[in-house]
């Protein structure tokens, strides 16, 4: 494979440790950020010192031919047994038991990347060989031991994350459902990655030349792979980012009635201006302080008969329980509105004296806007600009 197969998703990689770098920062002490941060950067020195021109450059630097390779799988064990951290740390659990098995695991690949460097200075290889190092030394003493071991460790990092992985995915939803499926597929795509490598190997060990598949086939599946779980991890993160401003907008968006309709029964000396660049959030609770205020300026004008009365009608024509309050809701808000505004001096605010209920609570407020957008005439109304009691 060309640069470009390895440095593509190593940049999106690096981006993606930038992203997090931030909540680092901020929670330096958290083991699940911790393990995002490493299996990040140690996925990324993968690709990014197994292009061709990096290998390259590492043996003309250290001067030792193939010092790339035992450089190389290092940093892949690193990785395998991050990505098994960050698995434990994401799932969760007692902390002891998280903290017993994340040792385990640091201690085993710490170990097999050590092993790399000790095996490749027991071998020979003074060829240097770029693409097909695995199979050129498959029958070399000690240089195929080290190739071995990391496929191994390599194979058993994809068998573990999958099966831990397939494990938890019935007992997660939505997002993170969708995250650990792309996780169980890019472990999946690693061991296509391995069975290619194993099956070069063994064909070199029977007397046959199957280095096709360890030199072509197999590099597109470690990329894809790479993606694949990147995709995993990030879903659930990017998801999480953008679900709260949705569900903002979406309130925002379906209060629009009945905000419009109780706009300009408020005083206009108590509006405080919209900044134009503020975020959904906060239009959200701009527009709900609004419709409160509204709804407290109508209390003296709510006639709960006419409310009693459409509540009886509406169930009586097969409407939900649910449905049929906010229909009798929005009837007697509409007729407070009505009687408000033929009330301009406020002559029964004046004689008002006790505070009766409000139609409807805050997780009511959207059902009695889409009521009111059933009920009241679909007429273009120009939007005024909103205001919200100091």
């Amino acid at each position: 494979m060309s640069d470009p197969a390895f440095l593509i998703p190593a940049v999106l990689g690096t981006l993606a440790v930038l992203v997090r770098l931030p909540s680092l920062r901020r929670n330096a002490r958290d083991p699940l950020l911790r393990s995002v941060a490493a299996y990040l950067l140690t996925a990324t020195g993968v690709l990014y010192f197994g292009a061709p021109s990096m290998i390259v450059k590492v043996n003309e630097t250290t001067g030792v031919p193939n010092f790339a390779a035992p450089l190389l799988y290092s940093i892949l064990m690193a990785c395998c047994g991050s990505g098994i951290i960050l698995i434990i740390n994401w799932r969760g659990g007692p902390p002891a038991r998280i903290r017993r098995a994340t040792r385990w695991c640091a201690a085993t690949y710490a170990g097999l990347a050590a092993a790399m460097y000790v095996l490749f200075a027991l071998g020979e290889a003074p060829v240097e060989r770029l693409q097909d190092l695995d199979t050129y030394y498959a029958n070399t003493p000690y240089m195929r031991e080290m190739i071995v071991l990391y496929l191994v460790g390599h194979s058993a990092a994809a068998v573990l994350m999958a099966s831990l992985g397939r494990r938890w995915l019935s007992a997660v939803s939505r997002e993170l459902r969708a995250g650990l499926g792309l996780m169980i597929a890019g472990c999946t795509l690693a061991l296509g990655f391995d069975l290619c490598k194993f099956a070069a190997l063994g064909a070199r060990w029977a007397g046959a030349d199957w280095d096709v598949l360890s030199t072509k086939a197999a590099p597109p599946f470690a990329a894809a792979s790479f993606c694949s779980i990147l995709l995993g991890f990030g879903v659930p993160l990017i998801v999480q980012r953008f679900e709260e401003p949705w569900r903002d907008w979406t309130r925002y968006r379906r209060l629009g009635t009945l905000s419009r309709l109780l706009h300009g029964l408020t005083s206009a000396a108590a509006v405080v201006r919209m900044p134009l660049l503020a975020t959904v959030g906060v239009r959200r609770l701009h527009r709900e302080a609004g419709i409160h205020d509204g709804l407290l300026t109508l209390n003296p004008y709510f006639d709960f008969d006419l409310r009693a009365r459409a509540l009886a009608d509406a169930l009586a024509g097969g409407a939900t329980d649910e449905d049929a309050a906010a229909e009798a809701d929005a009837l007697m808000v509409i007729a407070a509105v009505d009687a408000r505004r033929a009330d301009p001096e406020g002559r029964v605010v004046a004689s008002f004296k006790e505070l009766r209920p409000q139609p409807a609570g805050r997780s009511d407020l959207v059902r009695l806007s889409l009521a009111l957008e059933r009920l009241l005439p679909r007429e273009p109304r120009s939007p005024a600009p909103e205001g919200v009691h100091a």
